[in-house]
């Protein structure tokens, strides 16, 4: 054991290891009796490759680079592929993110081109495709552009031709639905085909805020007829719906204030505890009906399990296993489940349930330890106390390495990690990016604030009209608690965040005086022109519930964003940004960096070409974390050996 200052402890994860764990496996499904999914390949330019698992319990990534299996719908994405077997042969179709076209691939074979491409503003895009038995089609969502604006853009349920009439012809795509809502999801099809369900939503509400959940009778010749909403509401959020083996709707509501499951508009397990979740991605499953009847369910409060829900009961039975948290996605295929976990000590991997037998066990994406599990962080899980005494969700991961101890004259610099959304949430899973912090001496405290899901629609909306105010003040609340139980050092406590993350990090540089640096990645700093046209459709008018109508509180939109105080940002921070990210532009960085000039207040500014919202490759994961590391070493008085220097301007 040696006696080293925080931040000089050697660690056997370095940037490389930690960017090479990147990304997790993604949209579970069955093709056949075969278990696929997607997962990610940092190394490979970020692509996301089509995983196979053969009987033999072979893994095979059916698609070579450049192949990308992901859309580009409402930008963050939706379930980009589907498969099935038809006249005995294996055959998926899935986008390509490079062109967005729908593609149809069968083994021994080139993919095929199902869709055109269009040259009108962001093209044609497709998500969640599925192939109803016999119709030889492709059903899913269409998102279409009809201008250069990203709000010049229409979507609908469509029907795409199975055997590729229409990859040079947009006529030959069957619209199933109007668009008279700005956004839906991909129809679940009833068991005897003849009932729709999907959910759908409008300006300016966001999914887990309102949703309208609509059921159509389906004709023989595929059309559907008599749309009408049958549960949600403006104040009503469905996130998920699908029909029972014997024909009953099923669908999670959070009317209750919280996300539970209901079959035919009667609770299941009425409970204080999600069976849903935030609709980031069209194509997240909380639930999955087995046709035994059982329901296949990810449900929790704060954490996620994987459990099996009797409806006739109510009663919830966990699988067993190692797994402390759940991702929103399932898939099922007889009695068997399929989904994906992760706990603490281990990232996630695509697990199987045998719900005859009750047998879980890892059968793809398994998780193997890189380094010795003695380096991974032994996070806390905390509730601590803010303003109005309201409670904070948070994980602590103190500093540990298995072989350095710090000397006992001063506590540990800590960096409060906010996440993205806001409507999001920190799982309590393996990171080795954290853990290339903890093993180096330097704490970690994922806060979810007010605002995150997982803690039941008060504690969501928390953050309405808010934003600015309560996250800021729920991660300087944590920070600072820590500091005064001597967990961490008052005088070396930093923030960091990408995305919604960032827009809370640097307005805590601009509104308090409690961190010493700050980590802004891909932020949104500018309330104002963020409302004006520089984000994307899908959140293009979040801010009139996170700030106010801007029509009403235009003050509000300058008063809280950080650009517009710049003179008040007296802190060291790092800001990172990818050149492609059309969610938060790189021209919100730019402003902010323009007021800054001449201000004398260190700074770095590092923009990635070919990264947009959300970094992927592998070499800009290991320049973005050796930045970071390099921030506080400088900032906190750190000797952090091997590391390249950041160069701070002034």
């Amino acid at each position: 054991m040696q006696t080293l200052p925080y931040g000089a402890w050697p660690s056997p994860i370095d940037a490389a290891l930690a960017a090479a764990h990147d990304g997790h496996p993604e949209y579970v499904g069955f093709v056949g009796d075969e278990a696929w999914w997607t997962e990610p390949r940092p190394e490979e330019g970020g692509r996301r490759t089509l995983v196979r698992r053969h009987a033999d319990g072979r893994e095979e990534s059916v698609l070579p680079a450049p192949w990308n299996v992901r859309s580009r719908v409402i930008e963050y994405g939706g379930r980009p592929w589907g498969g099935a077997v038809v006249d005995g042969r294996t055959v998926v179709v899935f986008t390509h993110f490079a062109d967005q076209r729908l593609y149809r691939w069968e083994p021994g074979s080139e993919p095929r081109p199902l869709t055109p491409v269009s040259a009108v503003g962001g093209g044609l895009r497709w998500a969640e495709p599925q192939m109803p038995a016999g119709r030889g089609e492709v059903w899913c969502v269409l998102e279409e552009f009809t201008g250069e604006g990203p709000g010049n853009v229409r979507r609908v349920l469509a029907a795409v031709p199975l055997d590729g009439s229409a990859a040079e012809d947009r006529g030959a795509v069957r619209e199933l639905t109007d668009d008279r809502h700005r956004f839906v999801t991909g129809p679940r099809l009833s068991p005897d085909g003849r009932r729709a369900a999907w959910l759908a939503w409008d300006h300016p509400r966001m999914p887990w805020d309102g949703t309208e959940l609509i059921v159509a009778d389906v004709h023989a010749d595929g059309t559907l007829h008599g749309a009408c909403p049958v549960a949600g509401g403006p104040e009503e959020s469905i996130a998920q719906a699908d029909w029972s083996a014997d024909g009953a709707l099923l669908y999670a509501s959070d009317r209750s204030g919280w996300w539970n499951l209901y079959r035919d508009g009667t609770p299941l397990a009425p409970r204080e505890e999600e069976f849903g979740g935030a609709l980031w991605k069209l194509g997240h499953r909380w639930f999955a009906p087995l046709d035994s009847g059982l329901i296949a369910v990810v449900h929790g409060r704060g954490a996620t399990v994987l459990g099996i829900l009797d409806p006739e009961s109510g009663e919830v039975v966990d699988a067993a296993g190692p797994w402390t948290e759940f991702a929103p996605t399932l898939a099922v295929h007889g009695d068997r489940v399929l989904a994906v976990g992760a706990s603490p000590r281990s990232a996630y991997e695509v697990v199987e349930l045998d719900t005859g037998t009750g047998r879980a066990r890892v059968v793809g994406a398994a998780h193997s330890d890189a380094v010795d599990p003695v380096h991974y962080p032994e996070p806390q899980i905390r509730a601590f106390t803010g303003p109005d005494g309201r409670d904070i969700h948070a994980h602590v991961y103190p500093p540990h390495n298995p072989a350095c101890v710090a000397p006992g004259d001063r506590p540990a610099p800590y960096v409060v990690w906010v996440h993205g959304g806001p409507t999001g949430r920190s799982p309590l899973v393996l990171d080795l990016e954290i853990a290339y912090f903890t093993s180096r001496g330097i704490g970690v405290a994922e806060v979810n604030y007010g605002g995150s899901t997982g803690y039941g629609r008060a504690y969501r909306n928390r953050l309405r009209e808010q934003w600015g105010v309560v996250d800021v003040e729920d991660c300087a609340a944590v920070a600072l608690a820590l500091a005064e139980e001597g967990t961490a050092d008052r005088d070396r406590l930093a923030i960091r965040g990408g995305s919604a993350g960032g827009w809370t990090a640097a307005a805590s540089l601009a509104v308090t005086d409690v961190y010493a640096c700050a980590t802004i990645v891909y932020p949104v700093l500018d309330l104002t022109g963020w409302a004006s046209g520089e984000t994307h459709d899908f959140e293009s008018r979040y801010l009139e519930s996170l700030v106010g109508a801007f029509t009403e509180v235009p003050a509000r939109y300058a008063e809280r964003s950080p650009v517009e105080h710049a003179d008040r940002i007296t802190a060291p921070f790092l800001l990172l940004q990818g050149l492609d990210d059309v969610i938060c532009p790189p021209a919100q960085c730019e402003r902010l960096l323009a007021r800054m000039a001449g201000r004398r207040v260190p700074h770095a500014y590092i923009a990635f070409e070919g990264e947009g919202h959300g970094f992927r490759r592998a070499d800009t994961m290991v320049r973005a974390l050796e930045a970071e590391l390099s921030l506080y070493a400088q900032v906190f008085g750190l000797s952090v050996p091997g590391i390249p220097t950041l160069e701070l301007a002034k």
